[in-house]
């Protein structure tokens, strides 16, 4: 039997612990029907969809590496998360631990076309958010302009009164005290202890030299406060004097940070690349050139693991990136391509509204049902009152409610229908996306020779080509290209590699 845990979540705005008793009960129907047993729950209350620091979220991504379940269960897609590239990450994971995301509201079929349609419902989803982000933002931006406070932890020296941001006197002597022993030359060490010495503490807690070094470069403190590019005045009112503050920025950088952090190179085609050869994986390799260059390239498993005797020939990271972004965007911004794309997406979907099987079956057994009650009622009608006529008209009346819950679900899943102009526009705005999140959602496969290159996209479409090797090219249609060998140095290795360059 198939098994599943539930993901529930509510933001803070206009909604209650009634929003997850009703998500928990539309997917606990969607369960019923589609016989899945749920397993757990997971809820997070209070917190929004646009980031993924969330304790229970956190959990089930955690807990979906022991491979208890399935699926997760999902009211709506926007309820695991409302940032694109967040969805896309986590929905990785889950699918490297044999786990896959299901919506009890939204009807995503099979195929590249589901990829497609559940890519648009994400990017509904960060729609929503970002507008409603902006409404907000817009708000605290007039309340930023009247001098307002506009919530959070206040800043160590202030207090608010009356939505104003005040001097808190006490706390602001203890500013003034470390800008001035500062100015005339003091270690931040011995401010501290000075502090300590006098039993003055930060909010109850010992000082620490980051604390007094945030204090030094914070230039709220001479009334300045930035935001978005803007300089607000009128908010915090000054403490310090200006040529103090001058005077303490001028003396020191205030960069306490001396570890350096080490890089994660993001390889943007790991996953999707594989050798046209052998047909083995592309791996993401690093190198080290004589001179001490980081090299960073792709190279054929076969070759470095397998020892197969592959002689496909490793490629400049930098490079084939450059070149697979560059067709993707050339090639879906072409217009009859995306004509053809968006016409067999809205016949997909208005095929999948009313070929909905379930919906039918629901909708056949509910008639069955209603007549029996007709014939029930007929009988009790006529004076045929019995025990067993009593119970059944309960079981009967439980059906009906039963199927008029579960048809409602199934008319909630195909509910959402995408006009043509949002088709057209998700498009326009995913070629706009950063490279990777363009990667994940358009590029199906890539294939890669010495002298072509072939890349599968996740299109409903389907083109003829008599030069695909590209595995199940029929499911998203082909971009077949040829390019030339040039001579192409790769640091660091003893031989040169041949490596390809894109024909103009």
């Amino acid at each position: 039997m198939k098994t599943a845990v539930i993901y529930a979540r509510y933001s803070s705005e206009n909604q209650t612990e009634q929003s997850i008793e009703g998500q928990l009960r539309v997917c606990g129907e969607y369960a019923k029907t589609h016989d899945i047993l749920i397993l757990d729950t997971y809820i997070d209350r209070a917190m929004m969809g646009t980031n993924d620091n969330r304790p229970d979220f956190q959990r089930m991504l955690k807990d979906s590496a022991k491979k208890n379940w399935n699926y997760v269960l999902v009211y709506k897609t926007d309820r695991f998360s409302r940032n694109k590239f967040e969805m896309a990450t986590h929905k990785n994971t889950l699918k490297q631990n044999g786990v896959k995301v299901l919506s009890a509201t939204e009807f995503i079929p099979e195929g590249p076309e589901g990829i497609i349609l559940e890519s648009m419902l994400e990017g509904y989803a960060e729609y929503y958010s970002a507008e409603l982000s902006q409404k907000v933002k817009r708000g605290m931006n007039e309340t930023r302009l009247k001098g307002n406070f506009t919530g959070g932890r206040v800043l160590y020296g202030y207090k608010v009164e009356n939505h104003k941001i005040i001097i808190d006197e006490d706390r602001a002597n203890v500013v003034r005290y470390i800008f001035e022993q500062y100015s005339m030359g003091a270690f931040v060490v011995d401010i501290i202890s000075e502090l300590h010495s006098k039993g003055i503490y930060y909010y109850g807690k010992k000082w620490c030299k980051s604390t007094v070094y945030n204090i030094l470069k914070n230039e709220k403190y001479v009334g300045i406060y930035r935001f978005n590019g803007q300089v607000f005045e009128n908010m915090y009112p000054q403490i310090v004097p200006t040529e103090i503050f001058d005077k303490v920025r001028t003396k020191s950088n205030l960069n306490n940070d001396n570890g350096s952090r080490s890089v994660k190179v993001a390889y943007l085609l790991k996953n999707k690349i594989k050798c046209g050869y052998c047909g083995k994986p592309m791996s993401a390799e690093t190198g080290t050139s004589q001179n001490g260059e980081v090299i960073h390239y792709y190279k054929c498993i076969g070759r470095k693991v397998d020892h197969n005797g592959c002689t496909k020939t490793v490629v400049n990271k930098e490079f084939l990136e450059e070149l697979i972004i560059n067709t993707v965007i050339e090639e879906l911004s072409k217009p009859h391509i995306i004509n053809k794309i968006v016409k067999e997406l809205l016949k997909i979907q208005d095929r999948q509204i009313t070929e909905n099987i379930d919906l039918k079956i629901l909708t056949r057994e509910k008639a069955k049902v209603t007549k029996s009650l007709e014939n029930l009622l007929y009988a009790i009608e006529n004076g045929i009152i019995s025990a067993t006529t009593n119970k059944r008209l309960h079981e009967l009346e439980e059906q009906q409610e039963d199927l008029e819950r579960r048809i409602l679900i199934e008319k909630a899943k195909t509910a959402i229908k995408v006009p043509e102009s949002i088709m057209r526009a998700y498009y326009s705005q995913a070629l706009e996306l950063e490279p990777q999140m363009l990667i994940n959602y358009l590029v199906k496969e890539i294939i890669l020779f010495d002298d072509k290159i072939q890349i599968c996209f996740n299109s409903p479409i389907k083109l003829n080509s008599d030069k695909s090797d590209c595995a199940d090219s029929t499911s998203g249609f082909l971009f077949y290209r040829d390019f030339k060998k040039m001579s192409y140095t790769l640091h660091g290795f003893n031989t040169i590699r041949q490596m390809p360059i894109l024909t103009e």
